[in-house]
């Protein structure tokens, strides 16, 4: 044969040379011994043989014959076509890399018989001829140089007949003037030397049977090869004069000396020749070096299996020699067939429009194999179409850039699954499993090309077809071919480190790799053995150990490999190799099995031994991860480790009958075949290609191999700093079109009618640290606003999702998006006008500033083009709330947004305005107090300081929630005004999405921090990408349907537009109604006391009595303790009494839901008796109230609670506390004007404190709040004739009746409810005598108004709907006011209540007096007796007495002017009363 040699040859050829002793085989010709004849058998492939078909050929010169030789290694067996050309250099390229075949490719390419005995050896005359035509030149006539001796005369006569004839080739016509800069375009004329190196051995006489007896002479093999060069530099020198004379450097060897290592060192013998040449410039002329190679043994007598060992030999020896190889002159596929010896040819000259020697690339060869191969069992003819094969432009300097053509050196470790163990066996060969088939290795093989071997490398090859590292044909790791593969056989993750330091050796010894310079990409796959053998030792294969053993070996990668990519292979669920184990029906070596795996196959199903297997097994994939999770091996930039976790669940390959598929393993049923080895490479190729956190976890081998391309935006390698591509979206919609004509209605648009998008908002619009890299606090300074959610467009929407990238999809002509960095007055910030840092009330200077820009932008067409604005506000109104509450009000917020949303309205034709909720203070405060290690708490009072400063369940950090709230409604109520739909062409419309923030948690239960910028505060590009897909879906709902919860850790597909409605959605569209009613839900209260425990013992004194030793409420009262109307009636025409719900005495619920003081003693004693629920008599519990009572119906309340008291069970009378409420007077006052003197002020007390003696006489250990009745002519007054009573509670209310129209009747109303107010005070020190009584007035509805809602009208939702009792809210309302009353010590107690919501009013006992308060314990008594001790203590209640007495007279003096005008009182209709 005729191989290439060495990196320093720069054309090299190959020929085949026949030898004798060959098994017989049928020649692939006929033997007519013509031309046609051979070429007939041939494959049609441009006429001639296709060397990927019949990649050597044996020229029988004689019989023209054609036989084929083994083939050998490389992508076409032309790995050596594709080195880079450089200008002005040696070109280190060659023509095709010959693989050693293995021993059964060997015996299928037999030698035809009739070669044997023949004693045909290499006969330079027709040799020569076959040579020349081969390499497509022709000579007619000898030219030589004027002295040189040539040889032809004296060698060869056939060369006589062929200087016969002139040469008709022009030299000038050849080739350019200018040297060929790439073997490719290499024309004779460039060629300055011929050489010839040779292992042919010269046959023995034929005529000698013995062996030993045969002569070999040295002479006649040189004759033979300088023959052959000095004819070629002959036909070289017509062409360029000055061609060397040429150089033979046979073999000095005969039989006995291995012929191949003779080899190698004429080739060292030769470049040692050309360096020391002076007249040869090494670097820069060309120069065409033969290799005559024999890979056959003369030992023809020997048995078959003996000669197949030598050849194997031999070609190992080759292998090593060889790095480059070049064989043809003429367009590959096209080359003559062999011709007789006899035949006479003309030799051809170069064509001028091809005027080169013949490459496999110049010739535009495509091959294909001239049979399927059968072996590996793998799809044929598998291809790569990818589009862009294409490396970077420049080298890229990031491993985070890095393209797959970028990669030129591949290498892995591992162990036997790496080693390629049985991958080439025949099925029952168990003992071949000990062969390590390296070239067939999923991972790093490169044996033959991707039409046959699917494996990574051969991948890669189509991307850099000069892709270095791999490994071929079968060997141990110390092995020439296996090179890059550092696998040993048996390896476990212990013996990684030392593999890595062999593999970084090599790399760094090995003068075809630039260490420096070059891209590595290097699989590391273990862990099978040692789970194998996991149970003999728990401790030494512990997941610990496994761990940190990888992790040895990747830091010496990680400290010495520069550019180097990392496949980090999860260990494979190898519990599934139980089921080949088990399965009867399929032929496995079960013995040799459970030797190889014992601890996976010899236990039993349930066992315990198992299960531990399996959970180990668990741990090592979860290790792999958190190795490399932790940043660990991304420090450097140019340096990374990915886990690709295909091998984390695999699914054992089962037959069409359902049983396990053995043919995917080798013959020992544990180690893979070439089948499956085909599936791991297709598996790992498309997991490196897939975003981290969206890789495929699961591989089926039944699957079919399917090999995917990059991205062609994105066609990096997958890492854990790249994950751009795991930010892109896919958009699925067919209907992109816009409406038939521009719309003029803001009602009907659609999203491909958006031309214009904008933005306002703050940091978190204009991309404050959106793509900063993990710890890299001060990058958060910078502004990414080409990634921002709302306006950013940076790349595409498969790379990144915004919404200007999504509808871009609809219209490509889309303007105003911002791209890359910078600030607001940066060119490319365009429409982003957001401003970091800023708050409400700047919005209206940007919306000027904003409206300017689309004014001034030749690109916008202001009046005619839609816009979509998006606007984000309040985050910094609330990190500075606590500095000024008034200024960072909920009021000032409503009005700085009014202000700028009235400027866009006024101003902007054809808009469609997004307003978008804020983050919650209360997520960011989870996110940043939550990880105190990776969050830069000692800078939270700079960040944002009131929302991270305040203290857990502080009174601050409870009005900051308050405020939030307000801000949200005070939004919500803009919007629903329905200020801004005052136009056709414009909207604004809530997007709800961010109201319910749902953080990403780990499966450990921390929070997911890679949604964050490193300040932990601003979202990254993970959490802008979901922004951008939840305000693109809010867009497409209704209203009243849109989603109001944002789960970051969802998967959010990208919605399309309805076809039967396909617009942007506003309330019109929608079909939606703005509701009236307020937008609250729950009527909860948020309690953040921390003094929650009771006394160290039970009281005995009521003036030491804590919240939580109550242990018992109870009521007395009217229509307003049973809760009448507190929610919308059922439509029935009777009042319901929600008693749960009621202010004193309900427990429905929780306090977070339903505000009661029930619910807030439970917070102090969750077993509290006595209080409310629901609506029936049943579940009233101690609430003995009584719809329409008045005072008088007190006394029998009393004793009917005293008798329930008794009577439960579950109350100890003695010695349980009890807090009673008693609140009566509404239904007195109401009636007073029908009977002054029964109804009177003395009689009113007079009742409640006979109820009071009552339960003073009865009751041990009691606590009685006696709440003063509401102002309740003003408390109607409030509304502002704005609510109308119906007819029944105006009947039932008849001193309220007209009143309105009399102010004297109102006055005097009014005086009479002051004198029910002014009766009760004295009660509270009627009650002294006993330690464990007491009564306390609770003054805080003396004086009582109607709130006011943001737009300055009553806030009439505090009434139910007959506007005469009290709504849930009202209920919550008193109760908070109840509460703070009784912490208040007496005579500094509120007198008012203004209805004013807020969750967080609620007061907490003080450290300092954590008790109910009473007279004494407000020291009341001891203060006003040390003011005035000459005044007695009497002289209270009797002022208190007669200033009662006035009143009484004043009221009896106005009946008796309004009674004469009175002829029928009015009839009572008791259907609503308090």
């Amino acid at each position: 044969m005729l191989l290439p040699l060495a990196p320093w040859a720069e054309l090299v050829s190959l020929v085949g040379v026949g030898q004798q002793g060959m098994a017989p085989r049928k020649p692939l010709s006929a033997k007519r011994g013509g031309e046609d004849a051979a070429r007939s058998q041939l494959p049609a492939t441009q006429g001639g043989p296709s060397p990927d078909h019949v990649d050597t050929l044996i020229l029988d010169f004689q019989t023209a014959e054609l036989w084929p030789l083994p083939a050998f290694k490389g992508k076409d067996s032309k790995i050596y076509d594709r080195r880079p050309i450089r200008q002005q250099r040696s070109i280190k390229t060659g023509g095709r890399v010959i693989a050693r075949p293995s021993a059964e490719t060997l015996h299928r390419h037999k030698y035809p018989r009739h070669l044997e005995g023949s004693g045909m050896g290499l006969q330079p005359p027709t040799f020569l001829l076959g040579l020349l035509l081969l390499l497509g030149q022709g000579i007619t006539q000898a030219h030589t140089s004027p002295g040189e001796n040539t040889l032809e005369e004296q060698l060869w006569p056939e060369w006589q007949s062929l200087k016969s004839s002139l040469f008709s080739c022009n030299p000038k016509k050849s080739g350019a003037n200018v040297p060929s800069n790439s073997v490719h375009s290499l024309s004779p004329s460039d060629i300055k030397f011929v050489a010839a190196i040779s292992s042919v051995q010269t046959p023995p006489n034929s005529a000698t049977n013995n062996l030993e007896k045969q002569e070999w002479t040295e002479n006649e093999l040189l004759q033979a090869c300088m023959g052959v060069v000095t004819v070629l530099s002959d036909v070289i020198r017509h062409f360029n004069p000055s061609a060397l004379r040429p150089v033979c450097t046979p073999g000095k060897g005969v039989v006995p000396q291995n012929g191949s290592e003779d080899l190698w060192i004429q080739a060292k013998d030769l470049v040692r020749h050309m360096k020391e040449n002076q007249q040869l410039d090494f670097q820069n002329d060309w120069k065409l070096i033969n290799v005559f190679f024999s890979n056959t043994s003369q030992c023809h007598l020997c048995p078959s299996t003996q000669q197949q060992m030598h050849v194997m030999s031999s070609m190992d020896q080759l292998t090593s020699t060889l790095d480059y190889l070049h064989r043809e002159m003429e367009p590959a596929g096209q080359k003559d067939e062999p011709f007789s010896a006899k035949e006479k040819r003309l030799v051809k000259c170069p064509s001028q429009e091809n005027p080169y020697l013949f490459t496999y690339v110049n010739s535009n060869y495509l091959p294909r194999l001239l049979r399927p191969h059968a072996k590996f069992e793998v799809r044929e003819r598998m291809e790569i179409t990818c589009p862009d094969k294409d490396p970077s432009e420049t080298i890229p300097t990031s491993v985070h850039r890095l393209k797959l053509a970028d990669i030129k050196v591949i290498g892995a470790l591992g162990d036997s699954l790496t080693a390629g163990n049985g991958a080439g066996s025949k099925p029952g060969n168990v003992l071949d499993v000990l062969t390590q088939y390296r070239g067939l290795s999923w991972s790093v093989g490169g044996d033959q090309n991707l039409s046959s071997v699917i494996t990574l490398p051969n991948i890669l090859r189509e991307f850099n077809p000069s892709l270095k590292g791999f490994s071929v044909g079968t060997g141990k790791e110390s092995s020439p071919g296996a090179f890059l593969n550092q696998a040993v056989a048996g390896a476990r993750a212990e013996d990684l480190p030392v593999q890595a330091r062999r593999l970084v050796d090599l790399m760094k010894s090995d003068t075809s790799i630039n260490f420096q310079e070059d891209w590595k990409i290097i699989t590391l796959f273990i862990g099978g053995n040692d789970l194998c053998d996991v149970c003999d030792d728990p401790v030494h294969y512990s997941p610990e150990n496994f761990t940190g053993n990888i992790g040895k070996a990747l830091d010496i990668l990680h400290a010495e490999v520069p550019r180097a990519f990392v496949n980090l292979v999860k260990v494979l669920e190898i519990i599934n190799l139980r089921q080949l184990y088990q399965e009867k029906n399929v032929s496995c070596p079960r013995l040799i099995l459970r030797s190889l795996c014992p601890c996976v196959l010899k236990f039993d199903d349930n066992s315990v031994e198992l299960a531990a297997l399996i959970e180990v097994n668990k741990k090592y994939q979860e290790g792999t991860h958190q190795l490399v999770e932790s940043g660990r091996y991304d420090t450097r930039e140019d340096f990374t480790v990915v886990v690709q976790p295909f091998f984390e669940k695999v699914n054992l390959p089962k037959t069409p009958e359902g049983l396990p598929d053995n043919s995917f393993f080798a013959p020992d049923c544990f180690h893979f075949s070439g089948k499956a080895h085909a599936q791991a490479a297709s598996a790992l190729w498309n997991n490196m290609l897939e975003p981290v956190g969206h890789k495929t976890r699961e591989h089926s081998f039944e699957d079919e191999i399917n090999i995917t391309c990059p991205d062609q935006v994105w066609p990096f390698l997958s890492t854990y700093k790249n994950m751009e591509q795991g930010h892109g979206s896919q958009l699925l919609c067919s209907d992109r079109a816009p409406s038939a004509s521009p719309p003029t209605s803001v009602h009907a648009l659609r999203p491909a009618d958006i031309q214009v998008v904008a933005a306002l908002g703050d940091s978190l619009t204009a991309g404050n640290g959106i793509g900063s890299k993990p710890n890299e606090l001060a990058d958060v300074a910078t502004q990414y606003r080409g990634l921002s959610y709302s306006s950013g467009g940076d790349s595409y929407l498969e790379n990144v999702t915004t919404l200007p990238n999504i509808l871009r999809k609809f219209n490509g002509n889309l303007t105003g998006y911002a791209v890359g960095t910078g600030d607001a007055s940066d060119t490319n910030a365009f429409l982003n006008q957001a401003v970091p840092g800023a708050k409400a009330k700047e919005l209206a200077s940007q919306a000027q500033t904003l409206i300017q820009k689309m004014k001034d932008d030749h690109r916008v067409n202001f009046h005619e083009d839609w816009k979509v604005i998006t606007v984000l506000i309040g985050s910094g109104d609330l990190c500075d709330y606590c500095t000024d509450s008034n200024l960072y009000s909920a009021a000032n917020f409503f009005d700085h947004l009014r202000n700028a949303l009235d400027i866009l309205h006024r101003e902007v034709p054809r808009a469609l305005v997004n307003l978008v909720d804020f983050m919650s203070p209360s997520a960011v405060r989870q996110v940043f107090l939550g990880n105190p290690n990776k969050c830069p708490e000692q800078q939270a009072s700079i960040l944002c300081n009131c929302v991270l400063t305040p203290r857990e369940s502080s009174q601050e950090l409870a009005r900051l929630e308050a405020v939030t709230r307000d801000y949200q409604s005070s939004m919500r109520e803009l919007v629903e005004s329905g200020r801004y739909d005052t136009r056709e062409d414009f909207s604004v419309v809530l997007q709800p999405f961010f109201s319910n923030l749902r953080l990403p948690v780990l499966a450990d239960g921390h929070l997911d921090m890679s949604f964050f910028a490193p300040d932990c505060l601003h979202p990254n590009q993970k959490f802008h990408s979901q922004l951008a897909r939840a305000l693109w879906v809010n867009m497409l709902e209704p209203l009243g349907r849109k989603t109001d919860t944002l789960d970051l850790m969802a998967y959010i597909p990208l919605s399309c537009p309805a076809q039967n409605e396909p617009f942007l959605r506003t309330p019109r569209n929608s079909n939606y109604t703005y509701s009236t009613t307020p937008a609250i839900e729950n009527w909860g209260n948020d309690f953040l006391c921390t003094e929650w425990k009771p006394s160290n013992s039970v009281p005995t004194s009521v003036h030491e009595l804590r919240p939580a030793d109550i242990k018992v409420v109870a009521a007395l009262g009217d229509s307003l303790t049973t809760a009448v109307g507190a929610r919308l009636s059922n439509g029935s025409d009777l009042p319901t009494s929600w008693r749960g719900l009621s202010w004193s005495i309900g427990g429905d619920g929780s306090l977070e839901t339903h505000t009661t003081l029930p619910n807030i003693l439970k917070k102090f004693n969750p077993n509290l008796l006595g209080f409310s629920t629901g609506t029936r008599e049943e579940t009233a519990g101690l609430n003995v109230a009584v719809e329409a009572a008045r005072a008088r119906d007190m006394p029998a309340q009393a004793r009917d609670l005293v008798e329930r008291m008794k009577n439960s069970p579950e109350i100890n009378l003695q010695k349980d506390w009890k807090l009673i409420t008693l609140f009566i007077g509404s239904n007195d006052l109401c009636h007073y004007c029908e009977d002054p003197a029964a109804l009177s002020a003395g009689e009113y007390v007079q009742h409640i404190q006979q109820a009071l003696d009552i339960l003073y006489q009865e009751l041990p250990r009691a606590f009685v709040n006696v709440v003063e009745v509401m102002e309740l002519a003003g408390l109607y007054q409030g509304q502002g004739g704005k609510c109308t009573m119906p007819l029944p509670a105006q009947s039932n209310c008849t001193c309220l009746q007209g009143s309105q129209e009399n102010l004297l009747e109102i006055q005097e109303l009014k005086t009479v409810n002051w004198d029910f107010q002014s009766g009760l005070s004295r009660l509270s020190y009627q009650y002294l005598q006993r330690e464990d009584f007491a009564v306390v007035v609770q003054p805080f509805f003396k004086n009582t108004l109607v709130p006011l809602n943001n737009r300055g009208g009553a806030d009439l939702t505090i009434f139910s709907e007959d506007c005469f009792h009290f709504s849930e809210r009202g209920h919550a309302e008193m109760a908070i006011a109840l509460w703070n009353n009784m912490l208040e010590p007496v005579g500094r107690k509120t007198t008012s209540n203004n209805f004013t919501y807020s969750r967080a009013k609620l007061k907490c006992p003080s450290a300092e007096s954590p008790y109910i308060r009473t007279l004494r314990n407000s020291q009341l008594l001891q203060d006003q007796a040390e003011a005035d001790s000459s005044v007695p203590t009497w002289a209270v209640p009797v002022a208190v007495g007669g200033g009662l007495v006035v009143g009484v007279g004043t009221v009896m003096a106005w009946r008796a002017l309004r009674g004469h005008r009175r002829e029928n009182p009015p009839i009572s209709l008791n259907t609503v009363s308090f």
